[in-house]
C-alpha cells in the first residue's frame, strides 16, 4: 500500500481513500498498525471538524435522528461524517454493520459519508479504533463529524474524551424517566434530546423534557457550560422538527467555549488522554509475545489448581515481565 498516494486521496476528500484509511487504522495486524501510524503522520493537523458524539438506548431513535439532522446540516452547505459504532456478539465476535440501511437518504448524499464499524471487545460505547478515525474524516475536510455509540448505557463515557460536545438522545415514556439512564452518562451530557414528540407521544415527551430540565438545575454547574447549559429539548426527527433549534443550541454552546478558551482547553486535555491510552495499550501489547504468553499459562494453572494466590501470582507474573 502506498501510504503517501493514501494520504493524498484522504486529504483530497476521496471517499474510497477515507474508507480505505479507516479500514488500515482499524487493523491490528502489525504492519498495518505501522502502515497506519505513517498515515496520520502524514496528514495535515490544521484542519478541524466539529465533533458531536451521540448516545441513547437502544430503540430511542438515534440513526433517524442522525439522518435527519445529517440532512439539515449538509442542506447548509456542510459536509457531514457519520461514525456509527455497532455492538458485537461476545460469542460469535461478529457486528451486524447495517447503519447504512437505516440512513437511506444520508448514504446517498455526496456531502456525507457513513462508515460503521464494530465495537469488538471495546468498552465505553466506541470502536478501539474512534478517535483515529475521526481524524482522517478531519483531513478529508469534512465539517461534522457525528459519533454514534452502541447504545449500552452507563459505560459509554469514552466518547466524551473524542467529542467536543455530546447528545443524550431519550425517548419519552420510557418508566421512571429520571433513573432511566444512570446518572453518569447524564453528567457528560451537553444536550439531552428527547426525541420522538410527535403524536400521541408528544404530551409524554414534554413531560419527560420538563423532568429532565429539572434534574438538570440540581447538579453542580460545569466550568465548561455557560448559563443554561446543560439543557433539555424535545425533537421528532421523524417530522424533522426541532432538528434547527438544536442545532442553533449547538452552534451557541460550541461559540461560547471557543471564545472563553475550553475549545482548545478540552482538545488539549483529549490528547493527553489518549496517549495514555495508547501507551496502556502498548503495555498490554507486551503480553501477546510468546515468552509472555507462557510465563502467564503457567502460573494460570498454577492458580487454577490452587497451588498459587492469584494476586501473588500476577505480582510475581509482573516482576517476571519487568525482567
Amino acid at each position: 500500500m502506498n501510504i503517501d498516494e493514501l494520504a493524498k486521496g484522504i486529504i483530497a476528500g476521496e471517499r474510497r481513500a477515507l474508507a480505505r484509511g479507516i479500514t488500515l487504522v482499524e487493523s491490528s495486524r502489525e504492519d498495518h498498525r505501522a502502515q497506519a501510524t505513517a498515515l496520520l503522520a502524514a496528514l495535515p493537523k490544521d484542519r478541524e471538524a466539529l465533533r458531536i458524539g451521540l448516545s441513547g438506548t437502544p430503540g430511542v431513535g438515534k440513526s433517524t435522528f442522525i439522518e435527519s439532522f445529517g440532512m439539515m446540516l449538509i442542506g447548509r452547505g456542510l459536509r457531514v461524517a457519520v461514525l456509527a459504532i455497532d455492538p458485537s456478539s461476545s460469542r460469535s465476535g461478529g457486528s451486524i454493520l447495517g447503519d447504512k440501511t437505516r440512513m437511506d437518504l444520508l448514504s446517498r448524499e455526496k456531502a456525507a459519508f457513513i462508515r460503521p464499524s464494530p465495537s469488538q471487545t471495546h468498552l465505553g460505547g466506541v470502536a478501539r479504533r474512534t478517535r483515529e478515525a475521526v481524524s482522517l474524516c478531519e483531513a478529508a475536510g469534512f465539517d461534522v463529524v457525528l459519533i454514534e455509540t452502541v447504545g449500552v448505557g452507563q459505560s459509554e463515557t469514552v466518547v466524551a474524551e473524542m467529542s467536543d460536545l455530546f447528545l443524550l438522545l431519550l425517548a419519552p415514556a420510557g418508566g421512571d424517566e429520571l433513573q432511566g439512564v444512570k446518572r453518569g452518562i447524564m453528567e457528560m451530557a451537553d444536550i439531552i434530546v428527547v426525541n420522538k414528540a410527535d403524536g400521541d407521544l408528544k404530551l409524554a415527551a414534554s413531560r419527560t423534557c420538563a423532568d429532565y430540565a429539572g434534574a438538570l438545575r440540581l447538579m453542580r454547574k460545569r466550568p465548561q457550560d455557560p448559563d443554561g447549559f446543560p439543557k433539555a429539548m424535545m425533537v421528532s426527527a421523524l417530522q424533522e422538527d426541532g432538528l434547527a433549534e438544536t442545532w442553533d443550541e449547538v452552534q451557541k454552546l460550541i461559540e461560547w467555549r471557543r471564545d472563553n478558551g475550553f475549545w482548545q482547553g478540552t482538545r488539549a486535555s483529549q490528547a493527553r488522554y489518549w496517549f495514555e491510552q495508547s501507551v496502556k495499550q502498548e503495555l498490554l501489547a507486551q503480553l501477546e509475545t510468546p515468552k509472555a504468553k507462557a510465563a502467564l499459562k503457567v502460573l494460570g494453572d498454577r492458580v487454577a489448581e490452587g497451588l498459587e494466590d492469584p494476586t501473588k501470582a500476577a505480582q510475581d507474573f509482573v516482576m517476571q515481565l519487568d525482567r
